[in-house]
């Protein structure tokens, strides 16, 4: 049995709670969650030690001790990325496949770093949002795409990513702009990439995830993701930790960390387009 470490801001949350028995389902027990550390107890829910009491998981004082006595490690934290950075620097020198949970860093800067890091110690290391792996989005035709209009529940600021990662899987990591076309209640984001392509994202409450695809024929797709994505996304990180293998290309990892960076920035300046960096 192969053992994964978690790393987290505090463990009582959603993706900690759930991946363990995922995982363990998706591999036939070979993969267990075996350790633990939060940086802090959660302010709503379980402190850390009784969460790992009742997940028969052992919670280890550091992320030393995690790196030193596992496998494989998963770098949680899903909606404080800007953790990820003190988090994850360790996992990253280890050599041990590492998977950072989305969202993958709060700006540009850091996620480059973490990549840098990664490689120079040669980590394997991804992240990704699980909504990449909706069977009716990965089964979408790629060439041809002309626009994508995308809507989803959730706030921007820890949910434009499960908008944004479909897209740039789809269009490529080829973004060039970004404008803010929303209202105060409803956030949007218009996206400009290569060759005229466009993109927009639209948050909705309590709306299920769509995207409206156009293609330069003229023909249109609408796509619901209504698939079992998370079990499709467990599935490719025990793939990726017996095989060091990432799924997705850092450089698409960093197009939607920019996007979503200076998506923020839009905000400030609706309906002018915000250029984004190109190195």
């Amino acid at each position: 049995m192969k053992k994964i470490g978690f790393i987290d801001y505090f463990l009582d949350e959603w993706h900690a709670n759930k991946y363990p028995e995922w995982i363990d389902q998706a591999t036939g027990g070979e993969m267990q969650v075996a350790y633990a550390y939060g940086k802090v107890d959660s302010q709503n829910g379980l402190d850390n030690a009784t969460w790992c009491r009742n997940k028969g998981i052992e919670l280890l004082g550091s992320i030393e001790e995690v790196v030193a006595k596992s496998d494989y490690l998963i770098v949680l934290s899903p909606d404080h990325p800007e953790y990820h950075e003190e988090l994850a620097m360790l996992p990253l020198q280890s050599g041990k496949p590492t998977y950072v949970d989305k969202t993958f860093a709060p700006d540009r800067r850091t996620a480059q770093l973490l990549f840098d890091t990664a490689a120079k110690h040669g980590t394997p290391l991804y992240s990704s949002s699980a909504l990449r792996y909706a069977a009716e989005y990965a089964g979408a035709e790629k060439q041809g795409i002309d626009t994508i209009s995308s809507a989803g529940p959730g706030k921007y600021e820890n949910y434009s990513i499960h908008q944004i990662e479909p897209i740039v899987a789809l269009m490529g990591s080829e973004a060039e702009r970004v404008m803010f076309i929303g209202t105060e209640r409803s956030t949007a984001l218009l996206i400009g990439f290569s060759g005229g392509r466009t993109a927009t994202i639209h948050h909705f409450g309590d709306s299920g995830f769509s995207l409206t695809v156009g293609y330069e024929s003229g023909k249109s797709s609408l796509l619901k993701a209504e698939s079992d994505f998370f079990g499709a996304f467990i599935k490719d990180l025990a793939r990726f930790f017996e095989t060091g293998e990432a799924a997705v290309e850092p450089a698409e990892t960093i197009a939607i960390i920019t996007i979503i960076e200076y998506g923020l920035q839009a905000m400030k300046t609706p309906y002018q387009w915000v250029e984004l960096p190109k190195a």
